[in-house]
């Protein structure tokens, strides 16, 4: 594997392997950055075709955390976890133990959370074994409902300033993915007044979405073919690729998933045709913003209020882009390297 060039092309950071033969448990932690602060970042558990695949997912994700953080003005660095999950039978919270006892020996530099595969219950597990955690339910809790306020007010400012509409009432939005996260958007959506078509993996999903909100259920093949205003990816990553954008009839595309575009490119491609893109790492920061507080002074409505401000971040990228015609990604790219570099100079 060449690692180093991994490392090279992600402006790394460190990476850190985890083996324990006892639990079956294999884990890459990602340390991208830590000049604003430790690190934070979920953990994964799926399975992966290769390792290299499970490495490069860590590094794209902890990169993504370090400017989420960055952007959001966090005093935290970004990493990420990716375990693999074993192809056997395997008990899951001796894996978890031996996963927080591995973090637990980074020294204080990176707080793991849950993500993809993992839950507040995992995250209990690990807290029994280190302090180097966040979202349990001795903490904040599931952070998926802070994403999702946090993308609703990121679709907001992409409204109003694409369509010059001061709210989303009967705004149609396409929610690939309503999982977690997704869920919870349709919450949030359903609750202005949007108009919703959902697509899952899992029918069960999409069918409790059309229940509970009214959502028009669409074959998950096809939801990049719907005709909306907003789609929203909230699945996992690389939604926005050289298939999909050619296909894509919303003018905005705003979600909570990370990693949407699978090359920088497809940034450019989807500026090219005129459709306003929200970037990943800017408009679902609520999340990390509730976690991070853990390791503050944490409240309800101090979470809530730095959330509500992802509007604020959204607005200013989206009109930077229009104003010069330059794709969101860059604008937003640009203005964390800003930070970062204030912060190496300061240092």
């Amino acid at each position: 594997m060449d690692l180093f060039n991994l490392l090279d092309t992600y402006d790394y950071g460190g990476v850190h392997f985890g083996r324990d033969a006892a639990s079956g448990m294999c884990c890459i932690v990602a340390i991208h950055d830590t000049r604003l602060g430790p690190a934070i970042g979920g953990c994964r558990f799926l399975p992966y075709d290769s390792e290299r695949d499970a490495v490069i997912d860590a590094l794209r994700l902890a990169r993504g955390m370090t400017y989420k953080g960055a952007l959001a003005g966090l005093p935290h660095g970004g990493g990420k976890t990716v375990i693999i999950r074993p192809n056997r039978m395997f008990d899951r919270a001796a894996i978890f133990r031996s996963f927080g006892r591995f973090i637990d020996g980074l020294g204080g530099r990176y707080f793991t959370a849950e993500d993809s595969g993992t839950g507040v219950e995992d995250m209990e597990v690990i807290r029994s074994v280190t302090k180097q955690v966040v979202g349990t339910d001795g903490g904040s809790g599931d952070p998926s409902p802070f994403t999702a306020l946090g993308v609703r007010r990121g679709i907001e400012a992409c409204v109003k300033l694409k369509l010059n509409r001061a709210s989303i009432e009967d705004v149609h939005v396409a929610v690939q993915g309503v999982g977690h996260v997704g869920y919870h958007l349709c919450r949030e959506l359903h609750a202005q007044g949007a108009s919703l078509s959902v697509a899952d993996v899992d029918p069960l999903k999409a069918e409790r979405a059309e229940r509970e909100f009214g959502a028009t259920v669409i074959p998950i093949e096809k939801i990049f073919d719907v005709e909306c205003d907003v789609l929203a990816p909230c699945a996992l990553g690389s939604a926005l690729n050289d298939d999909t954008i050619p296909r894509l009839q919303a003018s905005i595309i705003a979600g909570a998933a990370n990693n949407q575009l699978a090359e920088p490119r497809h940034g450019d491609d989807l500026n090219a045709r005129g459709i306003l893109y929200a970037p990943d790492y800017a408009i679902n920061a609520g999340g990390l913003i509730n976690v991070a507080l853990e390791l503050q002074d944490y409240s309800v409505e101090k979470a809530t209020n730095l959330t509500m401000n992802v509007y604020d971040t959204i607005f200013e990228i989206a009109e930077r882009s229009l104003a010069s015609m330059t794709p969101t990604y860059r604008i937003a790219d640009v203005l964390v390297e800003e930070k970062l570099a204030a912060v190496s100079q300061n240092g």
